[in-house]
């Protein structure tokens, strides 16, 4: 038919191939928690993060020097009296903010999310309420605010992770690593001390917080270490409101408050505080009702390890199209160097990510999931008229997927050439012809224009009929 397909057929199988996640208008699991009822996310800020889909995290300290694990290597691989004494060491000459960003931008990624204080304490700017910090080290100043000024200029969204706990702050109580730690540890405070110690604590938490917000126009807060017995859900939900009040677009994942479900990151419920989810090291499930975010790392470690294993270009861009298909971001991981550099494999590796997104971009950002469930050989986006199809292998001479038969497709073609794709519609669905060879090698995409918004499309669960 000239290439072009006209569905105009009554539906017979739609309701058998359809579900209804995609018109589920039950509240999402964010806000400020059962406490504040009131206190709701901001809903620009959060469709513009949605909107960005890709991310750099950044895990980097003194602890570079030695080229373990960030913080959980205190006490383990290195002495804890040796780890706290790193920053002494500290001297990244070669660190340059706008280097950094550039890596960022080659990359195709439209945010950055710094480790500003991790669970060892060192706080990567210099704080008017520690001397553990930036402005004690022999480098003798700050790196936030000139990443903040590069990511302005080069109009890149920037952000802070932030721990909740701190193993060398005198005034938090938990010891790690002690022979009764235990992970998630759901431990009551009892003791009056404790709590004064904590109250201490968390002023300390605010003021540190509050100048990051303030000084460095930081636009995202990422809390982590919420999981130990002495933060609870009544401080979450504080936490959460008191940041609120300082910056009314400000975001804050779920990691504020105890809602968190381990690695899986989702929120149990709208009781608990955040933002958005954040499954770790692993790409989320999908979900177009609740925000979430993977952080996942371009290696096996978090800080930077000299010959770490670093993930291949094919693994990178298929965990980026797995979760923008399951209609999360992905906050990718690089740790630079103690110099400051981010080392040049790890830059080639992300400006392999940055080709592939250079020409099939219009698939990734500003896109939902779906309308079709992700499989191991294709996941699906969509905006506008269009639905992407990215194939991430070769399902063979014809892909047949279940499709509403009301829906006319205009036409059908792949994105990086514009050649155009040969579609059939059947009372089962439709059947795409495919060449022996697709035309990208890592992951080609197929768009379908459609004469109706994609996304009022619910969602198809059956992915082949």
């Amino acid at each position: 038919m000239n290439n072009l397909i006209r569905i105009s057929s009554t539906l017979i199988l739609g309701f058998f191939f359809i579900c209804s996640l995609a018109q589920d208008v039950s509240k999402p699991n964010v806000g400020g928690g059962e406490a504040n009822p009131e206190l709701s996310t901001h809903p620009g800020a959060l469709k513009a993060f949605q909107d960005m889909r890709f991310g750099m995290f950044i895990h980097w300290g003194p602890v570079a020097l030695r080229g373990e694990e960030i913080s959980w290597s205190r006490g383990k691989q290195i002495p804890k009296i040796e780890y706290d004494q790193l920053y002494q060491e500290f001297n990244p000459v070669l660190f340059d903010a706008a280097e950094w960003v550039r890596a960022a931008k080659n990359a195709g990624m439209k945010y950055i999310i710094l480790t500003s204080r991790h669970h060892d304490g060192f706080s990567l700017w210099d704080s008017k309420f520690t001397d553990y910090d930036m402005g004690s080290t022999p480098y003798g100043k700050g790196v936030i605010k000139a990443l903040a000024d590069e990511c302005k200029k080069a109009a890149i969204f920037f952000g802070v992770y932030y721990s909740i706990c701190d193993w060398q702050h005198d005034d938090y109580p938990v010891v790690y690593p002690d022979p009764n730690y235990q992970f998630h540890l759901a431990k009551p405070i009892e003791e009056p001390a404790v709590k004064a110690r904590m109250d201490r604590y968390i002023q300390f938490m605010k003021n540190q917080l509050k100048e990051l917000i303030e000084e460095y126009n930081v636009s995202l807060i990422w809390f982590d270490g919420e999981w130990e017995w002495a933060w609870t859900h009544e401080m979450g939900m504080d936490l959460y409101a008191y940041l609120r009040g300082l910056k009314d677009d400000l975001l804050i994942n779920n990691r504020v408050d105890k809602g968190r479900e381990g690695m899986a990151g989702i929120t149990k419920s709208n009781i608990y505080a955040g933002d958005f989810a954040t499954p770790e090291q692993r790409v989320g499930n999908f979900d177009l009702k609740n925000a979430w975010e993977s952080c996942i790392t371009i290696g096996n470690q978090w800080a930077w390890k000299a010959n770490d294993q670093i993930k291949s270009t094919k693994e990178c861009i298929h965990t980026l199209l797995q979760t923008v298909g399951g209609d999360g971001n992905l906050l990718f991981n690089v740790g630079p160097m103690a110099d400051g550099r981010i080392e040049q494999r790890q830059i080639r590796r992300l400006k392999e990510m940055g080709d592939w997104l250079a020409v099939n971009g219009e698939a990734v950002y500003g896109t939902r999931g779906g309308p079709f469930m992700p499989t191991d050989y294709m996941v699906s986006t969509r905006s506008g008229n269009k639905i992407y199809l990215h194939l991430l292998n070769h399902p063979g001479p014809k892909l047949e997927l279940p499709f509403p038969e009301t829906i006319s497709i205009q036409k059908a073609y792949f994105l990086n050439d514009n050649s155009i794709v040969h579609v059939n519609q059947s009372e089962k669905g439709i059947s795409i012809s495919l060449p022996e060879s697709l035309p990208d090698n890592i992951a080609s995409v197929i768009v379908l224009e459609i004469d109706q918004p994609a996304l009022d499309i619910e969602v198809i669960k059956r992915t082949r009929y």
